[in-house]
């Protein structure tokens, strides 16, 4: 509103009181919908007292008003524990009890960080916080239907994530300068996270359709859902045609997987990279519709695809296949590169392509060389899974063997088409 030929602007204390207030509403929101002894009221008038103490910004001020939150956060989770005790309540009950004597203390913490100009992190812990107050019924039978190998594995995957990566050094170290140990650790994170993403829908989704599993079984580890249904084919002849459109869509997976990081970390061959095995993914799943019987249901027993050792072990063979193909790189060029490629596309596409983006990265390598290498590790592990195929069960050589040329024929012309345009 305008009283003159100016607007009066508003003091950025006046602001900061406002977003704490609003803030402290949203906390105690759902406290109030819940029927506990600390509503809307008490979590504005907590949010309140912490951004005027840190307006003021008197430690001894500071140091009262968080004292003045504990006390009465105490008291209330000791007052909600006492009372469900002495009712009969469920333990879950008197959780909720010390959640929200916690949630005050937050209030207040948010109140202290707005006042301190930090609004952006007030914003996000207080919205974060109300997230996780709203969500507790579906947290808690999440957290419940997890197994303790899955608990595990989640436990793992953050201290890799969150712990290791940020002690490890930056730049480029050892032969040809070709290891960047922080850009080593963040692919085996991006390929892990892929692999424990997936691997929870399969959770959730995989005993309704054998192409359905497949095709994210694919995603997590190809080479591994190829050789469970070659075999469930030996013992049941009956889903031949199921099993090859199944290998079919998890080839598939792979080239999506696989363009997926290199999009993501060198996004300048995304082109160059994206034509070849887009055609592989799109053509895996239109030879799958032309398969006769594809209706059945097969439930594959994979284990969770993220542990220490797996990832520990990705890095090793990540990093020696880096450390050759660079060495091959420079003393060889080019084809020293691919055919390098080549050969680890056999034992893992997916470290294939993590060399390529690690070496496009710090420079050993041209985006569109790196293309190559990954086109040929693709290519390299859709041969290699004709052969296991066929080792299980050779009922499948005929069928394998000639998709699996077409993928690698859809592969080739993606190649002559990049580089005539």
């Amino acid at each position: 509103m305008q009283f003159g030929p100016e607007t009066v602007p508003i003091d950025a204390n006046v602001f900061n009181l406002f977003v704490a207030g609003a803030l402290g509403m949203l906390l105690g929101l759902e406290r109030e919908w819940s029927n506990k002894s600390a509503g809307i009221r008490t979590f504005t008038l907590t949010s309140l007292v912490g951004v005027a103490a840190a307006t003021i910004g008197q430690t001894v001020l500071l140091a009262l008003g968080g004292l003045l939150v504990l006390t009465q956060g105490m008291l209330l989770g000791l007052r909600g524990v006492l009372t469900d005790v002495r009712e009969g309540s469920a333990e879950e009950e008197s959780g909720l009890a010390l959640t929200t004597s916690t949630s005050l203390l937050v209030a207040y913490v948010v109140g202290v960080l707005v006042g301190s100009d930090y609004v952006l992190v007030g914003v996000v812990i207080a919205i974060t916080s109300s997230f996780l107050l709203v969500l507790r019924r579906e947290l808690h039978q999440f957290a419940k239907q997890l197994s303790h190998q899955e608990v595990r594995g989640a436990a793992e995957f953050a201290i890799i994530a969150f712990v290791v990566y940020p002690l490890l050094p930056s730049g480029t170290y050892g032969p040809w300068n070709a290891i960047d140990p922080q850009l080593i650790w963040m692919l085996v994170i991006a390929v892990s996270a892929i692999g424990f993403a997936n691997y929870a829908i399969m959770q959730r989704y995989g005993g309704r359709g054998m192409l359905i599993t497949g095709f994210f079984g694919g995603l997590v580890n190809s080479t591994a859902v190829i050789g469970e249904i070659a075999n469930r084919a030996k013992a049941n002849l009956g889903v031949l045609d199921l099993a090859v459109a199944t290998i079919l869509v998890a080839d598939a997976a792979m080239a999506i997987r696989n363009l997926i990081i290199v999009v993501a970390f060198v996004p300048q061959s995304a082109f160059s990279v994206g034509l070849p095995l887009g055609l592989i993914a799109v053509g895996g799943v239109l030879l799958t519709g032309y398969e006769r019987n594809w209706r059945g249901e097969m439930d594959l027993d994979l284990d969770s695809p993220f542990s220490s050792a797996n990832a520990l072990t990705f890095g090793v063979l990540f990093l020696v296949v880096l450390v050759v193909t660079a060495g091959a790189q420079q003393m060889f060029g080019t084809a020293g590169f691919l055919v390098t490629s080549f050969l680890s596309g056999l034992l893992s596409s997916g470290t294939t392509t993590t060399t390529a983006v690690s070496l496009t990265s710090t420079g050993q390598i041209a985006p569109g060389v790196a293309a190559q290498g990954v086109l040929a590790g693709t290519l390299a592990s859709i041969l290699v899974k004709v052969w296991l195929a066929v080792g299980i069960n050779r009922k499948l050589l005929r069928p394998v063997t000639v998709r699996s040329a077409y993928l690698s024929m859809l592969g080739l012309v993606g190649v002559l088409a990049v580089q005539l345009l």
